[in-house]
């Protein structure tokens, strides 16, 4: 029998000063069985800092050809792309392909070395990189319940994230952009 996603409820009250971007986001996310919290987390930081008008998750992990968020235009194109980890190179080139716009999120402990053995190969590609903090993805994901009520402020590469009066911080770093 195989496992089910673990469904998760948040709502989101955003605040990107960078952008003026402000809103309310009630999200319904999905865990897959094989995705850790770290990494569910550290898609809800990279889909408010990228929020607009037409964004959403896909059905990541679960469908090998989608990203983990994009946001698509009237006529189905891709306008953003946008996946979390530590994609090979095969992966980034083919959705620079297909996007008008990519951006990658690594997250995790083994991202300085992902980035140092790929990004020969990487920069060159029509996408941006960033690094999420490792400690601080964990912090965040230490806070996740299956129904959440946040607070994201987002100012100069940094999300303020306020969860039932618990704080934390994500910071995260531009590793190359195109």
């Amino acid at each position: 029998m195989a496992l089910k996603p673990t469904i998760y409820k948040l709502n989101i009250s955003l605040s990107d000063l960078d952008r003026d971007y402000y809103d309310e986001l009630n999200l319904t996310i999905a865990q897959h069985p094989s995705e850790t919290a770290e990494r569910m987390m550290a898609r809800v930081v990279a889909f408010c800092i990228n929020a607009q008008n037409g964004i959403s998750f896909t059905k990541g992990l679960s469908e090998i050809e989608q990203p983990d968020i994009w946001c698509r235009t009237l006529d189905e194109q891709i306008a953003l792309w946008i996946d979390v980890g530590e994609p090979d190179f095969e992966r980034v080139k083919k959705a620079s392909h297909k996007a008008h716009s990519v951006k990658i999120y690594s997250f995790n402990s083994k991202s300085d070395v992902w980035w140092q053995q790929s990004k020969a190969k990487l920069v060159p590609l029509k996408a941006s990189f960033y690094q999420f903090d490792w400690p601080e993805i964990q912090a965040f994901a230490a806070l996740l319940q299956r129904t959440l009520s946040i607070s994201l402020m987002i100012t100069a590469n940094i999300a303020y994230i306020t969860v039932d009066g618990q704080q934390c911080e994500v910071c995260w770093r531009e590793l190359s952009s195109q």
